[in-house]
């Protein structure tokens, strides 16, 4: 018989979908608490390094072999990973326990003062922020990130101090599985569309996520302000940035009576980092302590990461955006960096967000300079269940946005590969934009010039 969930050391765990953001956390986190830790992934990730490195060996492909023998095995699964994967499908042969990742973050939040980071954006960079805050005033504190928190190289750590910040994600409504103390919310906009029907349907999960929270932190936006009103929350507490100013080296601005600096640049991390902030103050901790906490935050892994040069000397910068509102963010942020044009090249995310927000990706990529479109990243879902949908649409989009702008559609790496290396040139900034694997075209380039 499994061990009582919320006792970790003799529990056995595996994984099945171990080299994702937030698995390959959340079995770092088990090995650490005492479990014995096993996992398995359809390709290799950078996450697995550190799973490697913690004494967990990944399998490479899903097949039932892969499952630890005994009746005592649970797996751990999220929503990416489908009902006909061979090792589910031997779970249910041999009557093993299922758990979703949601369920097990949950476990954690009930095992320390939780700092939960919720929004559709900037809640890995601000629970990266809010992790890097309380270390940098010596609170040591444990942490389950979407992303690489840049400071220690992982997504996820167990220290020795009380509190515990998580992201919390509204994707498949995992989110509201947790016990936060502190519930975060940096703003609530549609972006999953096949787990809500409307943007009405996710306000409601939104305001069950934030009652399930003794606190409540709440973006000083007038959409977070109207969220507040609809979900009858009035308690909420934030301090706001005021001051604010941007320059290529990041931001200085004032708050809660002290004056903060950055080196992540753009105006949304400055909203991200008054989030973070105000949540370290509700935990306990003094403005005047956190006034200079993120002076070396250098940023979570794939959010605006600076990959390198060109051959040409353009700057190429990576970031997961995947929404308009990201897209738009990324562009206003590259902006502030004071260089030559910026040129955008973005991978859409899933056929059904493609679908839906077309002509708010057109509108947003006509921002640059230059866009370049590439296909879909199918992720978890199949082109033959969305026929005629592809980049195409966003691309045709830009065009009609762009007001006569240089708007390319260039399906794959290599082809998108050979338009940017003839249009770049010194002082652009190259963003690669998506959830998808579009850093791997950033890579490319930078390792293309190295070698020449």
């Amino acid at each position: 018989m499994s061990p009582p969930p919320g006792q970790w050391r003799g529990r056995r765990l595996h994984f099945v979908g171990i080299g994702g953001a937030g698995m390959s956390g959340l079995a770092l986190i088990a090995r650490a608490l005492g479990a014995t830790v096993s996992g398995a992934d359809n390709v290799d990730t950078p996450y697995l390094v550190a799973v490697r490195e913690a004494g967990i060996e990944p399998c490479i492909g899903y097949h039932a072999a892969n499952v630890p023998g005994g009746g005592d095995v649970e797996l751990v699964i999220s929503t990416a990973v489908r009902e006909d994967n061979p090792e589910r499908a031997c779970g249910r042969e041999r009557g093993l326990r299922e758990i979703h990742r949601g369920e097990l973050l949950g476990e954690l939040s009930r095992l320390r003062r939780t700092i939960a980071i919720a929004g559709t954006h900037g809640k890995t960079t601000t629970a990266s922020m809010a992790t890097h805050a309380l270390m940098r005033i010596g609170w040591v504190p444990s942490y389950v990130i979407g992303g690489e928190l840049r400071t220690t190289g992982r997504n996820a750590g167990w220290g020795s101090g009380d509190w515990l910040v998580v992201e919390a994600d509204e994707s498949d409504r995992s989110f509201l599985q947790l016990a936060p103390e502190i519930a975060v919310v940096t703003n609530v906009e549609l972006d999953h569309h096949t787990t809500y029907a409307s943007h009405a349907e996710l306000e409601q999960a939104f305001a069950r996520y934030v009652h399930n929270g003794l606190r409540v932190v709440v973006a000083d936006t007038p959409q977070a302000e109207a969220f507040l009103d609809r979900a009858k929350i009035v308690d909420a507490a934030f301090f706001g940035a005021s001051d604010v100013v941007l320059d290529p080296a990041g931001a200085r601005f004032s708050w809660a009576g002290v004056e903060v600096g950055l080196s992540v640049p753009g105006a949304h991390n400055v909203a991200n980092a008054a989030a973070a902030l105000t949540a370290c103050v509700i935990a306990g901790a003094e403005p005047a302590q956190l006034a200079g906490s993120l002076l070396d935050f250098q940023g979570a892994g794939r959010r605006f990461e600076t990959l390198g040069e060109t051959a040409s000397a353009a700057l190429v910068i990576d970031d997961y955006a995947h929404h308009p509102t990201e897209v738009m963010a990324a562009i206003a942020a590259a902006r502030t960096l004071g260089r030559g044009r910026v040129i955008a090249a973005f991978q859409p995310h899933l056929f059904s967000r493609t679908r839906l927000l077309a002509r708010e990706f057109g509108a947003a990529l006509a921002l640059a300079d230059v866009a370049v479109v590439l296909d879909v990243y199918p992720s978890r879902e199949r082109a033959q269940d969305h026929p005629g949908v592809s980049g195409l649409l966003i691309a045709e989009a830009a065009a009609d946005a762009a007001g006569g702008r240089r708007i390319c559609w260039a399906p794959g790496f290599d082809e998108a590969e050979a338009l940017l290396r003839a249009m770049l040139r010194a002082g652009d900034v190259c963003l690669v934009l998506g959830a998808g694997n579009i850093d791997e075209l950033g890579r490319r380039m930078i390792a293309a010039s190295a070698s020449r």
